[in-house]
């Protein structure tokens, strides 16, 4: 048998990206390994346990507070593709002067950091009385997240062909018969990447849940984890299994939508 040669070039791209991997798993097996573990056990004793896990859910009411993520998750993206959509295929088709100052606008928000505004946000959702419930942490996120989708999904429409767009205008469509029949079908991969992006940045989000979930009943997951670390002494194995839990949902969807989040983001910054 012939030996097979390796390009230098090759093993040192894998060798990296394996250095990599590591690099990247081992909070995850560091979470893994100390949460089945006791507190005793985390500072030295011998053997493994599952008692962090029961604290865990002893403590926290974890199933409420998923719940309680998940429908901040759902209400934020929701406005967001509304928002992002429309927008974009505005500003990708129906072209005016003010065009290019608007989209100009688009991405002089995403430059805009969070602690700038966070301040006067908050005050803006106290006198509007949406500190008590999901609707504060809603609408600041879908404030924050629609400037990028926006931008991604302009990217994207401006793929579409121009022709295909006045053909359909021609056999009698208007626009927003276009928008829904023609342009949102051929965006799913697009629509599919905001809906990752921004799951994955609204789940793991600690600072506006804390800030606009004032009711203790409405608190994200990851909130009362903030809440579980705040005492003078934290239980380290408790609050591994308790980011493990946070972390499993934004992992699965990133797992899941893979394929479509990288094709999303090619076809639509790409063109």
């Amino acid at each position: 048998m012939r030996s097979r040669k390796y390009n230098p070039k090759t093993v040192t791209v894998f060798i990296s990206m394996c250095v990599l991997a590591v690099v990247m798993l081992y909070p995850f097996a560091f979470m893994i390994n100390t949460s089945f573990k006791s507190k005793e056990q985390y500072f030295g004793a011998p053997g493994r346990s599952t008692v962090s896990w029961v604290k865990l859910f002893d403590t926290l009411p974890v199933w409420k507070q998923l719940l309680n993520s998940t429908l901040v998750c759902a209400g934020a993206i929701s406005i967001i593709l509304v928002v992002a959509t429309m927008a974009g295929f505005a500003i990708a088709k129906m072209r005016s002067k003010a065009t290019p100052i608007f989209f100009l606008g688009i991405v002089g928000a995403m430059l805009i950091p969070l602690q700038s505004i966070i301040i006067p946000a908050y005050i803006n959702a106290s006198k509007l009385n949406l500190l008590n419930g999901y609707w504060g942490a809603i609408f600041v996120y879908a404030a924050l997240g629609s400037p990028f989708a926006t931008f991604l999904m302009t990217s994207y429409f401006r793929g579409i062909p121009d022709d295909l767009v006045e053909a359909a205008i021609v056999d009698g469509l208007s626009y927003p018969k276009v928008f829904l029949k023609i342009a949102l079908p051929l965006a799913i991969p697009a629509i599919i990447t905001v809906i990752v992006l921004q799951f994955i940045q609204v789940w793991d989000d600690l600072l506006v849940g804390l800030l606009f979930i004032q009711d203790p009943a409405y608190r994200t997951i990851t909130v009362g984890l903030g809440a579980l670390s705040a005492g003078r002494v934290t239980d380290i194995p408790v609050l591994m299994a308790g980011s493990l839990v946070s972390a499993i949902p934004a992992v699965v969807v990133y797992l899941i939508f893979q394929r479509q989040l990288v094709n999303g983001l090619t076809a639509g910054i790409g063109k």
